[in-house]
């Protein structure tokens, strides 16, 4: 029978002979939208629920409960559905879950100055070195955060501890919900060696057929590729992959690293083709990404156009603006030149919008001699946000959003 904890009688116990040593942490929300849901409605505790929406759209988080029917991540809502009928659906409220993921921050913050958010839910610390200013070890102090978090914000964590980032996210996953699972570096050879290749970050079918080829499907066996062979045989990644294989990461926690992404997207009740059609939904989106840049106090430096047809083929299309934006109307002018290359009559159940690369949100629309309008823009976009702000979002609109008040262009 396991040991239980001799003080509350549980039987989830945190014991390691480098408990007390460790200091890399990667800590992961668990089925974060939806556990905000229940929180804010304590009715659906228990329930399955499914954040997401619409017949053609996808699940955007499902909470465990509803996970226990197959529902998951990226799974189109009629499949969720179809496998959880009973299933609450509700769709997502992302300025909710931003305050919540800023509240966690703000509490990672606490901890130490190495905090790198990788996610709206997900971040590596580095507690190196802060055992004089909290009076404990990394170990202690996390699992004080994490019932910090579930007391103060209502939702849970799940946490990895280990020598590197690597295998922190690794072990991070496997405690799930309310996890706190250790590893320490002599271990982590021995721990991977049977899983399946496609657990390492980066190995997706392709790679993981192309290493099938190689009678490599277990990371045991890339384990004992030497790296000379593994840069012949998978090119310069090769031999870094090999490593990881074997649990070892050199990567530093930065916390000055950008978020690698910030987007909006939806999916079609119906099919269209038109580009009046078409251009309604981008302008919505450009909004929402403005919205969303600004949240995260960065700027465009460019746009990704997002497309996917009817018969779910992907198309991305992408272009540099002349400066730094936030404005959706800039975004949306760039966006609609690349819609129109694509929208020549093929049927889409899906458009995206998305900025890339990120850079600073102070270095946007100053303007210059060449643009003066825009720094007018900016004042105009201002004022519509702070309205939109006391009021609500369909209180005042531009022309094309086809609500609230008329403001010319």
């Amino acid at each position: 029978m396991p040991p239980r904890c001799p003080g509350c009688g549980g039987g989830r116990i945190v014991r390691h002979r480098n408990l007390l040593r460790l200091t890399i942490a990667h800590i992961d929300c668990d089925a974060f939208y939806a556990s905000v849901e229940k929180r804010d409605r304590p009715e659906l505790q228990g329930r399955p629920v499914i954040v997401g929406g619409g017949t053609r759209g996808v699940v955007t988080a499902a909470c465990y409960v509803a996970r226990i029917y197959g529902v998951k991540s990226a799974m189109p809502m009629f499949k969720a559905l179809k496998a959880c009928p009973d299933a609450v659906v509700i769709k997502p409220d992302f300025p909710k879950y931003i305050a919540a993921s800023r509240q966690m921050r703000a509490l990672m913050g606490e901890l130490t100055p190495l905090v790198q958010p990788l996610s709206i839910d997900e971040a590596v610390l580095d507690l190196a070195g802060t055992e004089a200013l909290h009076g404990a070890a990394p170990a202690v102090v996390l699992a004080r955060f994490a019932n910090a978090v579930e007391t103060q914000i209502g939702v849970t964590v799940s946490i990895g501890l280990a020598a590197n980032r690597l295998m922190a996210k690794i072990v991070a996953g496997r405690g799930k919900p309310r996890g706190f699972t250790v590893i320490d570096a002599e271990e982590s050879a021995a721990f991977l060696a049977p899983e399946s290749v496609r657990l390492l970050p980066g190995v997706g079918a392709a790679l993981a057929r192309k290493l099938e080829t190689l009678g490599i499907t277990h990371l045991g066996q890339l384990q004992m590729l030497p790296e000379r062979d593994a840069a012949r045989k998978l090119g310069n990644d090769g031999p870094s992959l090999v490593r990881k294989s074997r649990g070892e990461d050199a990567r530093v926690v930065d916390p000055s690293r950008e978020a690698r992404s910030v987007s909006a997207e939806t999916t079609f009740d119906r099919d269209l083709t038109s580009i009046p059609d078409l251009e309604h939904h981008l302008w919505r989106l450009c909004e929402k990404l403005a919205r969303r840049l600004k949240e995260h106090e960065l700027a465009a430096g460019g746009v990704v156009l997002k497309l996917k047809t009817a018969r779910f083929a992907l198309r991305t299309r992408s272009a540099r603006l002349s400066s730094p934006t936030v404005l959706p109307d800039r975004l949306f002018d760039l966006a609609r030149c690349l819609l129109a290359k694509e929208a020549t009559g093929t049927e889409f159940r899906l458009i995206g919008i998305g900025a890339n690369p990120l850079v600073p949100g102070s270095t946007a629309d100053h303007g210059d001699l060449a643009d003066p309008a825009t720094p007018r823009r900016a004042a105009a976009q201002a004022a519509i946000d702070a309205l939109r702000g006391r009021f609500g979002d369909g209180a005042i609109g531009r022309g094309r959003s086809g609500v609230g008040v008329r403001i010319a262009d």
